[in-house]
């Protein structure tokens, strides 16, 4: 089946073809580690992590490397400001981002290389820079000399002469850091420290890194000069992109990535999501008034590339739609036993299914297409567990719904969309012998006309998670909530 991608590079959706047959190469713009991650991490994170998830599923081999920013102007001033270190303020922050990550059920990547274990990497790229003519030192600094690079601006479609002061992104600006510069676009590669400073020894002096020049260099170390797919927010096409392909290309003389991959951005309410605006939600926020896989669901509803707009209003509506899913997940676990699941072979999923599911998602990592599947699948296991709760059987047969439900398992595992059983208290649970022996006693006190002992064993059946269907001629269906 073919796979086909939107690729930034070419501003077309194109078919894709990996470099090396059934293996594929992916990083991913992670986290500047000052701070608690907000819904835009989450997003950016939780929508590349079932890309990745799609694309094992599909069979290939995939290598996902995502780093993180522990070298920045905004972790340094949350260090200054809580009297404490850089190395201090990432380390917490990058703990946090495994806890939010762990909680919305994001897999590990494959590696988190750092800024700060990088450095023999970005110095070598620099002097290679500076060697074939892209890069310039000045009094400290250096800076990479962007007229040289006859491509600049192939994925932004950004043309020199609209380019701003400013466009070396996130080194603070002053007026005697420009005067350094040949041209007012050029961008840091190398940083002199300043007065307290941590810093690097390295050809140029004490410094430290630009913030564009690491992942160029964590690309090239870790998954080599040219790989299959680049990720990341639509924030970071300009510059942060545009830059790291100008730093590797210009050395290596290869494409950076094949296919460059961006996800949109998220707003409150209509509005863009910001701090100055006092609509920033963090994930752990959010998390507490909100189940992890309802968010999940939530972000995977919107394509990928398309703004997702919070509100309250539609996370309860996903809440909703998630209970569905959920019902649909445990069947096996509610009614499986009742069915007879166990005589069944685990890998009988349903073909048509899958294959409706794979050519969804292959059109551009379309979820929302996806989801309808495997919605469609969870209302109608939803529909004959209440046909069995209240009839006492089904209309489709057992294995027909076993294979229902191993399809919506297996689909639902390729979008990180997982349930597990509410968790009981440590009391032991009945055994059907005394379930029946109590709905016995119930229904001879119902007989006798004490209505009041009637319900008072219904309600203790029910602390125990024992639900009761009366139906027509006195018959009392039970089952396990």
């Amino acid at each position: 089946m073919t796979l086909t991608l939107y690729n930034t590079l070419t501003n077309k959706k194109e078919q894709f073809k990996p470099l090396e047959e059934g293996k594929i190469k992916i990083y991913c713009c992670g986290i500047t580690a000052y701070d608690y991650c907000h819904l835009g991490h989450g997003r950016t994170c939780l929508v590349w992590d079932v890309v990745r998830r799609y694309l094992q599923w599909r069979g290939y081999n995939v290598t996902y490397i995502q780093n993180f920013t522990d070298i920045d102007d905004k972790i340094l001033n949350r260090a200054k400001n809580e009297n404490t270190t850089m190395e201090a303020v990432a380390e917490r922050f990058i703990d946090a981002y495994f806890e939010d990550m762990e909680k919305l059920n994001i897999k590990k990547a494959d590696s988190y290389p750092r800024a700060t274990h990088s450095l023999n990497g970005i110095q070598r790229l620099i002097n290679e820079l500076e060697q074939k003519g892209f890069a310039y030192s000045s009094q400290g600094d250096v800076y990479y000399a962007v007229k040289k690079f006859k491509n600049y601006g192939k994925l932004s479609g950004r043309k020199l002469e609209d380019l701003q002061i400013g466009a070396s992104g996130r080194v603070e600006i002053t007026e005697p850091e420009e005067s350094k510069k040949q041209e007012p676009f050029d961008f840091a590669l190398w940083k002199a420290s300043k007065e307290g400073e941590p810093f690097w020894e390295s050809p140029w002096g004490k410094g430290r890194p630009g913030w564009h020049i690491e992942c160029s260099a964590m690309v090239r170390e870790h998954l080599g000069e040219t790989i299959d797919i680049h990720v990341g927010g639509s924030d970071l096409i300009f510059p942060h992109h545009e830059n790291e392909i100008a730093q590797s290309e210009a050395v290596t003389g290869h494409p950076l990535a094949h296919y460059w991959l961006h996800n949109g951005m998220v707003k409150i309410e209509g509005e863009k999501m910001s701090k100055s605006l006092n609509n920033f939600i963090t994930i752990r926020e959010l998390l507490e008034k909100y189940d992890p896989m309802a968010v999940r669901l939530f972000v995977l509803q919107a394509h990928y590339r398309k703004p997702l707009d919070f509100t309250n209003e539609a996370l309860e509506a996903t809440t909703n739609g998630w209970q569905t899913l959920k019902d649909g997940l445990l069947f096996g676990e509610q009614y499986g036993e009742k069915l007879g699941f166990e005589q069944f072979k685990s890998d009988l999923i349903l073909e048509e299914m899958a294959h409706r599911f794979e050519e969804s998602i292959a059109d551009d990592f379309n979820f929302a297409g996806g989801l309808a599947v495997i919605f469609e699948l969870a209302k109608e296991l939803k529909k004959e567990g209440n046909l069995l709760t209240h009839q006492g059987k089904t209309e489709i047969s057992s294995e027909l719904l076993y294979q229902y439900w191993v399809t919506l398992k297996e689909l639902a595992q390729v979008l990180g969309l997982e349930a597990k059983m509410e968790e009981k208290n440590d009391q032991k649970g009945l055994t059907d012998e005394e379930i029946e022996t109590l709905i016995n006693q119930r229904l001879e006190a119902r007989n006798n006309k004490n209505y009041q002992e009637g319900d008072r064993i219904r309600n203790e059946l029910q602390k125990q998670g024992i639900l009761l269907v009366d139906q027509p001629g006195g018959v009392t269906r039970w089952h396990k909530a």
